[in-house]
């Protein structure tokens, strides 16, 4: 939790938004509301007025680097990812695209059009981008549009900004990331490793491989690069890689008590998550295994309840499931941690248990 920044790092903690991304490397953010709040949550005193404000900055933006999925990332290294990780996902796509009656040419035309429409500071949301496409004879029809949407950020021709409203909006690239910075391969893995170890530790090499979708290989050579950055421990008997300035932090048992998204990089950056999740209450987090993680109460590291959210003009109304007993004590602290997350949006909390 210390390298999560859930708690002070000994090396301090970012203080906005482009330091908390850039620490973590990139943030799965595929669902908005979960991404603001794990930014939120990291940073003390902000609201999501304030979070919404630093994204139109431009101090960090969207796109799919790695496994297919959306992720907050610094906006100069969007490029780079794409071309380290993000390639491993654009070469598995034909399949993809074979069945949805797609050609390679089509992908790459459809990227071409949209390159075209949002020249010149141009932003265009989803349906607008669909219409483009449409126009321009590509049938964006079902899930053709996703994909194809999917495929021009791949290539690294677009990438999503900030929401207009309710409704995503998408940027070009180069346009939102004018000075991409360009390490070569072994730089860039390196670079991988240690945010990923920083902000993650400690973990495991397969862990460090499942979160970026390198290979064995490539996530071996990244520990290498990254050299006395990080240290190897032994996390009940398995090794496990840390960022090195942890060695010597305090080790006092904590007892804090969180509201973390379902979407959060505290359980979704690993495979093996027992240190956090009991294994007896893994369906409640991810009902049927399917990937959608509920929100979760965390209290000293484990998870210890889920909660549902529902936002109102007014009020923000939250659903509290117990996985283990509550006490009287143990409510209020709840409630404080909810207070706090209701105070990011500017709504008061309604609450049920």
């Amino acid at each position: 939790m210390t390298s999560l920044l859930l708690r002070e790092h000994p090396r301090g903690r970012p203080r906005d938004v482009a330091g908390v991304v850039e620490w973590f490397g990139a943030m799965q953010a595929q669902d908005v509301a979960s991404g603001l709040w794990s930014l939120g949550t990291r940073l003390p005193g902000w609201t999501v007025a304030d979070v919404r404000a630093a994204l139109e900055r431009r101090e960090a933006l969207r796109t799919w680097p790695m496994r297919g999925t959306v992720h907050l990332v610094p906006p100069r290294d969007a490029r780079w990812m794409l071309e380290v990780t993000g390639v491993r996902a654009l070469s598995g796509a034909a399949a993809r695209r074979a069945a949805l009656g797609l050609t390679e040419a089509d992908a790459d035309r459809a990227a071409d059009v949209l390159g075209a429409a949002l020249a010149g500071g141009g932003r265009l949301t989803r349906a607008e981008c669909l219409a483009t496409l449409a126009a321009a004879g590509i049938d964006p029809a079902g899930q053709r549009g996703y994909h194809l949407l999917w495929y021009a950020s791949q290539r690294g021709v677009t990438c999503i900004a900030p929401h207009v409203g309710t409704e995503q909006t998408f940027a070009l690239l180069d346009e939102w990331a004018p000075e991409p910075r360009r390490p070569d391969r072994d730089e860039a893995l390196g670079l991988l490793a240690l945010r990923y170890f920083r902000s993650h530790g400690p973990t495991t090499r397969q862990d460090f491989a499942g979160w970026t979708g390198l290979t064995a290989a490539d996530a071996r050579r990244g520990i290498a690069v990254a050299g006395e950055d990080l240290a190897t421990v032994e996390v009940d008997g398995v090794p496990a890689v840390l960022d090195a300035a942890l060695l010597d932090a305090p080790r006092t048992a904590r007892d804090d008590v969180l509201a973390l998204p379902g979407f959060d990089e505290y359980l979704l950056g690993y495979k093996d998550r027992t240190l956090m999740l009991d294994p007896a209450h893994r369906q409640a987090v991810v009902p049927g295994g399917n990937g959608v993680f509920q929100s979760t109460i965390v209290r000293g590291g484990r998870v210890v309840g889920t909660w549902k959210r529902t936002i109102g003009r007014t009020r923000v109304s939250v659903t509290v499931r117990q996985l283990t007993p509550f006490d009287d004590s143990m409510r209020a602290r709840v409630e404080a941690a909810l207070t706090r997350y209701a105070d990011f949006l500017g709504l008061p909390l309604h609450h049920s248990w």
